[in-house]
């Protein structure tokens, strides 16, 4: 896997955890619309089968999305914010929750203390049980997005759960129970996916727009080369676990 290219790795290091219990509610943070998806789709819609609840929180409007420099940027925004709803339904069917976007400017979100209060917030409204996102540790990163989300969603914990951060807020602290981040250079737990590689890759195809820019996909046969691709990289980090396919994290518990 490039250092660049989105989701899951492409082999499997070792691990210490497998397959937490299902948590009640879950909240995944996303810089853009299609990154939960990728980072850990298969795993939001098992726990979706099981019973959780599963919200997204969406910082970035996606307005960089496309290639085409004619593009119409408010209608991108627009188209974006259509396909990450769908695909929200897609992976989590009746259990899926909200869908917050947080609207910042697709390639300038920073992680200062006013988003950090913005995602506290929905922690403390949503009170999930276990939050996913970007490992803003990723070594060779470039895009900024990324790095920052991954910040606040940590930030925002921190914040989330201690009562004297963002007080005006009158909200009571929630801290949850664990952090899982993708992207991970030392990832250090995997979830068994294998009966949900399929809705991970249908809830992806509800980003149309992203066919060309990201997934190099204009037409039946890229579509099905991307599908190929994903398939083997998750298989790939499955089989030193004895899985047919996986997801994996750097996990964090002691929050």
């Amino acid at each position: 896997m490039a250092e660049n290219e989105p989701g899951q790795p492409d082999h499997a290091p070792s691990v210490t955890t497998r397959n937490l219990p299902t948590p009640k509610s879950a909240l995944a943070i996303g810089a853009h619309p299609d990154d939960v998806e990728f980072g850990c789709g298969a795993t939001l819609a098992k726990w979706a089968d099981a019973g959780c609840r599963v919200h997204h929180l969406i910082l970035t409007d996606g307005s960089k999305g496309t290639w085409n420099p004619d593009a119409d940027v408010h209608a991108l925004v627009a188209t974006r914010q259509r396909e990450q709803r769908e695909a929200a339904r897609r992976l989590s069917g009746d259990q899926a929750g909200t869908v917050t976007f947080l609207d910042q400017v697709d390639g300038e979100l920073e992680s200062g203390l006013p988003m950090r209060g913005q995602v506290a917030r929905a922690i403390r409204t949503i009170k999930p049980q276990v939050v996913l996102g970007h490992d803003p540790w990723k070594r060779y990163r470039l895009h900024p997005d990324h790095r920052h989300a991954g910040l606040l969603a940590c930030e925002g914990i921190v914040a989330a759960r201690d009562p004297h951060f963002f007080r005006e807020q009158e909200l009571a602290a929630h801290r949850p129970a664990v952090l899982l981040l993708w992207e991970a250079d030392e990832p250090d737990h995997v979830e068994e996916i294998d009966a949900w590689v399929d809705r991970k890759l249908h809830a992806l195809e509800a980003h149309e727009s992203q066919f060309e820019s990201t997934m190099k996909a204009v037409d039946p046969d890229q579509l099905e080369s991307f599908r190929l691709r994903i398939r083997s990289r998750l298989a790939n980090l499955g089989e030193p676990y004895g899985m047919a396919a996986a997801e994996i994290f750097k996990r964090i518990s002691d929050l």
